[in-house]
């Protein structure tokens, strides 16, 4: 995994329910964990973008549900600042399920736009994605 460019904020804790804007069979999915986050005792997890991240499946197709998946968080409401001063914010949260821990996503179509510091810690989202912001 490669680290990112920008010093992303946190902006979805433990047990948010994030859509996933991908045809993997998961429609809803809770964030369980997020996979090699630190942090001080007691203080909730939370995810940014580009995060690897266990979520359980809530809503999608019969053989999805309640199963654990690995998925990455590629659009967040909350806003973050990038190397060249500006700021972004999607007007929704989204991830996409992955297959294994290498990222490769197990969709073959995204709805909606990418970040750009998502795709570049993940090549095999990237591969797939047709807009990246």
């Amino acid at each position: 995994m490669k680290a990112l460019t920008c010093k992303t904020v946190k902006g979805l804790p433990v047990g948010a329910e994030i859509p996933a804007c991908d045809n993997s069979g998961a429609k809803v999915v809770k964030l369980i964990s997020v996979r090699g986050h630190k942090t001080v005792r007691r203080r909730i997890a939370a995810g940014g973008i580009g995060d690897l991240i266990s979520a359980s499946v809530i809503k999608g197709k019969p053989d999805m549900r309640n199963k654990v998946v690995l998925a990455v968080i590629v659009r967040q409401k909350k806003e973050y600042r990038r190397p060249d001063g500006s700021r972004i914010k999607f007007e929704d949260n989204a991830v996409v399920v992955l297959k294994d821990d290498k990222g490769n996503p197990k969709g073959t179509i995204f709805k909606g736009a990418i970040a750009k510091e998502a795709t570049e810690r993940w090549p095999g989202v990237s591969k797939v994605a047709n807009i990246v912001v």
